[in-house]
């Protein structure tokens, strides 16, 4: 029988311990070996704009801060990734600057002005906001159609964990780990009107809002940085029955 004297039995669990680490983290803007394992896409590296310009189809003005994006003064209303997307799992960090608003878009349907009015109103909202309250513009919130469940944010300053799931007309938002936001799409079938008669500032039924659309990192005059910036394509793959994009 073979005998491990104590360096080797220490040796064999700092190794472990990597492995272990290897599957479950991963640096800033690097996918883990699980998430590589089961399909996500990194969409931001860290380094360069690679897939990403600004709403108006061009570079970035702002160069890439401390291996972030930071939208604030790229020359355009957001920055945009160039793929477009229709079911996806989105996951990512921000941080916030004191006084920051600032948003993730997503299924933004096209780039054009339509009307004389923001490229924002072709797409969906997660609200970023430099408050504590909870209300329709607040962080976390569906922007001006669903409030989250609480604000969860951190305080400026801190780095936060935002993931969105979206599949079909559900969507789900969790921030630092707490589930803040579920709404179904079905239920905004009026214009201006959420599912309580209550107004909103959009003139759509979000019902037929298109699914397929951009994601976009808004510049709404204040710093917001984001970084591990990841997705994995739900278009094609079923939820498991009691998994939590199930679970609305």
């Amino acid at each position: 029988m073979k005998c491990f004297n104590s360096h080797s039995v220490r040796s064999l669990l700092v190794v472990l311990l990597l492995v272990a680490c290897d599957k479950a983290w991963a640096a800033d803007n690097q996918l883990t070996a699980v998430e590589r394992g089961t399909g996500w896409q990194l969409l931001f590296d860290g380094r360069t704009f690679d897939g990403w310009m600004t709403s108006d189809g061009k570079p970035s003005r702002r160069p890439i801060e401390h291996s972030a994006i930071n939208p604030h003064r790229a020359g355009a209303y957001m920055m945009v990734h160039k793929q477009a997307w229709t079911d996806f799992h989105l996951k990512l960090d921000f941080k916030i600057a004191p006084g920051c608003n600032s948003g993730v878009f997503f299924r933004t349907w096209t780039l054009k002005k339509i009307g004389g009015q923001d490229v924002g109103f072709n797409g969906l909202e997660i609200a970023i906001d430099d408050t504590t309250t909870a209300g329709f513009h607040d962080t976390g919130a569906l922007y001006d159609l669903v409030k989250p469940s609480r604000n969860a944010m951190k305080p400026a300053g801190s780095w936060n964990h935002m993931e969105l799931i979206c599949r079909g007309q559900l969507i789900q938002v969790d921030l630092n780990g707490v589930r803040v936001l579920k709404a179904n799409l079905d239920q905004f079938d009026k214009k201006h009107k959420r599912p309580d008669g209550t107004q909103h500032k959009f003139p759509f039924a979000y019902k037929d809002h298109p699914h397929r659309g951009y994601i976009g990192l808004q510049d709404h005059g204040t710093d917001c940085w984001y970084k591990n910036i990841k997705l994995l394509d739900l278009s094609k793959r079923r939820p498991k029955a009691g998994s939590r994009a199930t679970q609305q």
